[in-house]
């Protein structure tokens, strides 16, 4: 017999003693009942095994493809790099040929120069030691018949043009050099960041769930300040370029390829990728944020954020708000 009460198994003469009107049952019964229920728990454990074998496989999958991707993206890196290489010394290369060029040919045309005014000093050694000769002469006669042709001088090299520059004949060179030198390093320096924040962004979200609360979404946050290239006129950029106000005086803001000419548009400097985060307050009549690739037009209808498959826009209306915004590329 088995007592379902005390949960315990007892003899035939329990259930008329120490269990009486407890709920008793067969011990055959009671097995089958708890057979039936084994066989639920087994259909459970069995279903869980298959979910989480997915899941190892899924996770597999995810280390091969993040594998794939780190050896492709290394890959295509360095040749990236390697390409940036090989055109720096391709046109090292072309400036030292430049130069070489040059310097043979100023060499040259110095040197032709100079074995003029050697010649012509020759001649004048030699027309010297004749008109010496001739003061000497005692003979009057004779040397009122020699003066004339030992007197004529020839025409002599023009020497004026001749300006002598030591040390600084390619030092223009030098300094373009430098200057090109010093634009990769900023933009180097200034991409570099947007490339670390990259690599270290890479988030395998197979099993963490979308952020619900705030704190959540920090997690993700990103600081945007706008760039004053792609700034339309009517725009200003303010507090170390974190706020744009909309004016009624148009701004003197230099040409440049990237700036908006239609609407009242600006981008921000910084890059984004992967799970991005970021809140913004304004006031007025409303605005309009949106996310675009950065070959967006800059021109024309189709450069709006609204009108073009190269953006994705949220506009608002409320005259004073704040909005929070969270991407997923």
């Amino acid at each position: 017999m088995f007592c379902r009460t005390d949960q315990q198994s007892i003899c035939y003469l329990c259930p008329v003693d120490e269990h009486k009107g407890h709920g008793t049952v067969s011990a055959a019964a009671e097995r089958t009942e708890r057979q039936r229920e084994l066989e639920v728990s087994r259909q459970n454990i069995q279903q869980r095994i298959q979910d989480r074998e997915k899941d190892v496989k899924l996770l597999q999958q995810e280390v091969e493809a993040i594998n794939q991707s780190a050896d492709q993206t290394v890959e295509h890196s360095e040749k990236i790099f390697t390409e940036l290489i090989h055109l720096i010394q391709e046109r090292s290369s072309d400036v030292k040929q430049q130069i070489r060029s040059q310097q043979e040919t100023e060499v040259s045309r110095v040197k032709e120069l100079q074995e003029k005014l050697e010649q012509e000093i020759t001649e004048l050694k030699r027309k010297d030691a004749e008109l010496k000769q001739l003061s000497h002469t005692e003979d009057h006669i004779q040397f009122l018949h020699n003066y004339p042709s030992l007197s004529a001088l020839s025409e002599s090299t023009d020497s004026s043009s001749i300006n002598i520059r030591p040390l600084s004949y390619f030092e223009d060179v030098t300094a373009a050099v430098s200057e090109v030198r010093d634009k990769l390093q900023d933009i180097l320096r200034e991409e570099w960041t947007n490339i670390s924040l990259t690599v270290t962004e890479v988030d395998v979200s197979l099993s963490q769930p979308e952020p619900k609360t705030r704190d959540r979404f920090l997690k993700y946050s990103r600081e945007i300040t706008l760039d004053p290239n792609t700034a339309n006129t009517w725009l200003l950029l303010s507090e170390g370029n974190r706020k744009v106000t909309a004016v009624i005086q148009q701004q003197s803001y230099s040409d440049h390829p990237d700036r908006f000419t239609v609407w009242w548009q600006v981008l921000s400097r910084e890059s984004l990728t992967g799970r991005c985060y970021w809140e913004m307050e304004w006031r007025g009549e409303g605005v309009c944020v949106a996310v675009a690739y950065k070959n967006i037009s800059r021109k024309g209808d189709e450069s709006n954020f609204r009108c073009n498959d190269k953006s994705c826009s949220l506009d608002t209306l409320n005259s004073y708000s704040y909005l929070y915004f969270f991407m997923s590329i």
